[in-house]
C-alpha cells in the first residue's frame, strides 16, 4: 500500500462554520493516519492556533505536520521540531505601518501566543484572535515593539477596498514579500517565495514523499498554490470561484463534512 499525503486547509476546510471539526470527519481522518498516512495542516493561521487541531487528530502520535503563516514555518507535530522558517525583512515593518495608516485599514502579526495590532483592532483582527484563541495587543509604537521575527503581516478591509490595496502592496513590496488575499477582507504580507504551494514542496522533500502521492483541499485564494502543487488539488463546495478553477476536483461543503468523500475517493482505495 502506497502511503499518501493528505494536506487540509483549516479555516473553511477542515473545519465548519463553527470551527469545529465534525465527528464524521474527525473519524475519517483518524482512519487514514492509522492505516499509515500521513496528515498536513496548511493555513494562514499561527501555529498556536493550529495545536488545538493538531492534538484533536492526534497528529503528534501518527507523525503529522504543521505548515503555519501560509508557509512560512514548518514544524514536526512528533518532536515539535521547527523544520524550516522564513521571516519578513524587519526593514518592511514601518513601510506597511506607514502605508496601512495612509489608507486607514487593520494592521497586525503575531508574536508566539498574541495578536499585536499596529492601532485600534477593527472587527477582523478582532476575529482573527478569536479563531486563535489569542488576546489582542495594541502596541502604540508598532514598528518599534515588533523586535522580533515575524512571519507573517495582516492588513484588514472591506472586500473592495482589500482588492485595490493588494495590488498596490504588492507594488511597494516587490520583491521582499509576497502579497495575497486569504479572505475577501484580509491582505497577507509574507516573506518572498513564501506560499503554501513552495513550502508544501520544501515539506515533502523533508517526508521523502512525491507530489504525486499529494492530495490538497482547501479552500481560500491562499490555497490555489498547494492545489496545483498536489497530485490531486480538491475545492470546497464553499471555495472561492477561483479555487474550484484551479482544482482537479470540488468536493461537498464544510458544512457538509466534504472531506469524508475526497478521503473515501483518494485514499481509503488504497487498503490492502
Amino acid at each position: 500500500m502506497k502511503m499518501k499525503v493528505l494536506v487540509l486547509d483549516i479555516d473553511g476546510t477542515l473545519t465548519n462554520s463553527k470551527k469545529e471539526i465534525t465527528s464524521a470527519t474527525r473519524k475519517a481522518i483518524r482512519g487514514v493516519q492509522e492505516q499509515g498516512h500521513r496528515v498536513v495542516l496548511a493555513s494562514g493561521r499561527p501555529a498556536y492556533g493550529m495545536r488545538r487541531y493538531a492534538e484533536e487528530l492526534e497528529m503528534a502520535r501518527f507523525g503529522g505536520y504543521l505548515l503555519s503563516h501560509n508557509g512560512a514555518r514548518a514544524i514536526d507535530c512528533r518532536t515539535g521540531e521547527v523544520v524550516f522558517q522564513k521571516a519578513l525583512p524587519s526593514e518592511l515593518l514601518p513601510e506597511l505601518y506607514a502605508f496601512a495608516d495612509k489608507y486607514g485599514c487593520g494592521l497586525a502579526t503575531h508574536s508566539e501566543d498574541t495578536v499585536i495590532s499596529a492601532f485600534i483592532p477593527d472587527s477582523y483582527v478582532l476575529w482573527e484572535a478569536h479563531i486563535n484563541g489569542m488576546p489582542v495587543r495594541q502596541a502604540e509604537d508598532f514598528p518599534h515593539f515588533v523586535n522580533f521575527d515575524v512571519y507573517k503581516c495582516f492588513m484588514t478591509a472591506e472586500a473592495e477596498k482589500a482588492a485595490g490595496l493588494e495590488r498596490e502592496l504588492q507594488g511597494i513590496c516587490g520583491t521582499r514579500a509576497s502579497v495575497y488575499r486569504s479572505e475577501p477582507y484580509f491582505i497577507e504580507i509574507v516573506p518572498s517565495g513564501v506560499n503554501k504551494g513552495d513550502s508544501l514542496e520544501r515539506l515533502l522533500e523533508v517526508m521523502g514523499e512525491e507530489r504525486e502521492h499529494v492530495i490538497c483541499c482547501g479552500d481560500g485564494f491562499n490555497d490555489i498554490s498547494m492545489l496545483r502543487c498536489a497530485g490531486v488539488g480538491v475545492a470546497m463546495g464553499n471555495a472561492q470561484a477561483a479555487v474550484k478553477e484551479a482544482a482537479d476536483y470540488v468536493t461537498a461543503g464544510n458544512d457538509e463534512d466534504g472531506l469524508v468523500p475526497v478521503i473515501e475517493k483518494y485514499m481509503k482505495v488504497y487498503k490492502n
